[in-house]
């Protein structure tokens, strides 16, 4: 049985966002997800070469995680009510320049809002009360069964009387159950729980066990939210998903070769349509 030489987990609180997310001799969960269909390995690889400037579209969140958790880039609120005037496009310009996050006055108003939603939360409110945890933890460890060094970053991570609790902060359009639901299922967030509980787990920051839970908020006045721990069957089948991703990782760099979806094939392989529909069209067109 071959032995894996596993480096000890480090934990850290001195590094930014964008250092953590620059790291390469590390994969996070949203790498492992590329991984995985839809995406595959020689994407992943692509895009962790040729990182993209940040979207603009994501400064809304960006903005929401610093006024509810207190760490984040600096907000630069531009009073203007839209981005027509060159003036006003000048001062986004610049904050960017920056490293600062660029609002206009109508959004700052928003996430304000957001954030006084969060605190007068009975479950959210207290789950992120200032001083009772720690924000954008980083986090690495070494994964047992293959070697692969992996990252997490915790939104919050506190400690209760007998349980670690990981709380997960996300910014959404509609936080109603079911689009939550479709949410975790498009974005692959059941992988996202099981690898941070191991990583807390496996870096020593939660001895009697550790609770991972989301938190989810509308963008939407009156900014609705929804508090919510992953299934335990959607845990399991995450945590699957990540073992196969941490594999193909490590096969993929012993080897250097990254595949696309298709892989080396020696003839065309048939596609269909989606099984529910070739079934539903077979039965009304095939009798």
């Amino acid at each position: 049985m071959t032995t894996v030489d596993l480096a000890p987990p480090v934990i850290r609180d001195d590094m930014t966002a964008d250092e953590y997310h620059a790291d390469k001799d590390s994969v996070s969960s949203t790498g492992l997800r590329k991984i995985l269909a839809p995406g595959c390995p020689a994407q992943f690889k692509y895009g962790r070469d040729n990182p993209q400037p940040p979207k603009k579209e994501f400064d809304l969140g960006h903005a929401a995680h610093l006024l509810v958790l207190g760490e984040g880039p600096e907000l630069e609120v531009i009073d203007f009510p839209d981005w027509k005037k060159a003036d006003a496009r000048e001062l986004r310009d610049a904050a960017y320049a920056e490293g600062k996050v660029p609002l206009l006055t109508k959004d700052f108003e928003m996430v304000t809002a957001m954030a006084e939603a969060i605190r007068q939360h009975p479950i959210a409110g207290p789950l992120f009360a200032p001083g009772t945890g720690v924000a954008e933890r980083s986090i690495f460890w070494t994964d047992p069964a293959t070697g692969v060094r992996c990252r997490v970053r915790p939104d919050w991570l506190k400690q209760l009387p007998g349980v670690t609790v990981a709380v997960d902060y996300k910014t959404i359009k509609a936080a109603d159950p079911e689009t939550v639901s479709r949410a975790i299922r498009d974005h692959g967030y059941h992988q996202q729980d099981p690898l941070y509980i191991d990583g807390i787990e496996a870096a020593g920051l939660a001895p009697d066990g550790c609770r991972f839970v989301f938190v989810f908020q509308s963008k939407i006045a009156p900014y609705l939210i929804t508090v919510r721990e992953l299934a335990d069957q959607d845990r399991d089948i995450g945590r699957a998903k990540n073992e196969r991703a941490l594999r193909l990782y490590a096969d993929c760099t012993a080897t250097g070769i990254w595949p696309d979806w298709t892989g080396p094939v020696d003839d065309i392989p048939q596609i269909g349509m989606p099984p529910w529909d070739t079934i539903r069209q077979a039965e009304e067109y095939l009798g």
